[in-house]
């Protein structure tokens, strides 16, 4: 028999069946990687430096998501402000995966780019080398909480009656839909005029 005009397997296939288990369970495995495929799980190493591997694959699927070239964007904090929003809807569409993330350290070569792409940036707006990556991940920080944020139920507080809290009840039925993404706009928007300071007073 020919081989099959598609391959059966590749990073690609592994990949998108890594992040379909994420998305339903938070969590994967090799073994049942190898089994929604249809294939013996040392077929699925053959393709992948084991679990860590996978991870890399995921990570590097979700951040090219991300608009980098938002970075080249004037004056420097809006281009920041973009680049945060649109970081923040790349892991928007797969929360259950940072975890899992945050577990390994950067190694894909098309995410360290985009790392090198925001230090160049900073650094040509005037922060320091010392500087550069506390706000890149404070920055990180804010959108990847935020990320999470979106996952959660719009009804996070679950009140026995408004008599008990009430000052709580007024408020949350004040707050509207948009919740997360006026919490999230609030915090970028602390967060940016802290780093225009911090330029400022130098």
């Amino acid at each position: 028999m020919g081989r099959p005009r598609t391959p059966l397997l590749d990073r690609q296939r592994i990949t998108t069946t890594a992040l379909e288990l994420v998305d339903e369970q938070g969590e994967f495995s090799v073994p049942q990687i190898a089994r929604k495929l249809g294939v013996q799980t040392a077929s699925v190493y053959h393709h992948v430096d084991g679990r860590a591997g996978v991870v890399e694959l995921m990570r590097e699927r979700v951040c090219e998501a991300i608009d980098g070239s938002v970075l080249d964007r004037e004056p420097w904090d809006t281009a920041l402000a973009d680049w945060a929003r649109s970081y923040r809807s790349a892991f928007a569409a797969h929360p259950r995966v940072i975890p899992l993330l945050m577990t390994s350290p950067v190694r894909a070569p098309k995410v360290l780019a985009q790392y090198e792409h925001a230090v160049v940036r900073l650094l040509a707006s005037g922060f320091g080398n010392a500087e550069v990556m506390t706000v890149i991940v404070a920055l990180e920080n804010l959108v990847l909480g935020s990320a999470l944020d979106l996952a959660a139920p719009e009804a996070m507080w679950e009140l026995p009656d408004d008599a008990t809290t009430p000052r709580l009840a007024e408020a949350l039925a004040a707050v509207g839909p948009a919740r997360a993404d006026a919490a999230f706009e609030l915090a970028l928007g602390a967060f940016l005029a802290h780093c225009r300071e911090l330029l400022d007073n130098r």
